[in-house]
């Protein structure tokens, strides 16, 4: 696990916002990836609804969703990317947003060193927070 910025009290947070460079080409993305997921069991002998639980994601070993990148860190190696970690995020909605914003100020579709083909975002916030 090579993850550099993960604090001690990773566990505290939903998720993050990342960064992973190649270092021979200096070509980049950015992504965000959540610590735990949730999974669906099966309901118990003689029951009828689903359970459900919280298992860890694959945080530790993930690389990104880009084709791009991946194809690349198959051919260079994963020696040959650094994977930083640029926010800690509380909740989705924060990295959602954290995400959104790096990839709006590093302006992502339009740099050519940039492995991030798409920005799909979605988010929303609670009416009665705002009042």
């Amino acid at each position: 696990m090579n993850w550099v910025g993960l604090r001690e009290d990773y566990m505290d947070y939903q998720g993050f916002v990342y960064k992973i460079t190649n270092l021979k080409t200096g070509q980049y993305y950015i992504g965000k990836k959540f610590f735990h997921k949730k999974k669906t069991l099966l309901p118990l002998k003689g029951k009828t609804r689903k359970r459900h639980s919280t298992v860890e994601s694959n945080w530790k070993d993930y690389y990104g969703s880009s084709a791009w990148l991946l194809e690349d860190i198959e051919t260079l190696g994963k020696e040959s990317f650094k994977r930083e970690i640029l926010h800690h995020c509380k909740n989705k909605f924060d990295c959602a947003y954290f995400e959104l914003k790096e990839q709006m100020n590093n302006e992502v579709l339009f740099d050519n060193m940039s492995y991030n083909g798409i920005i799909n975002v979605r988010l929303g916030v609670k009416k009665t927070n705002l009042r």
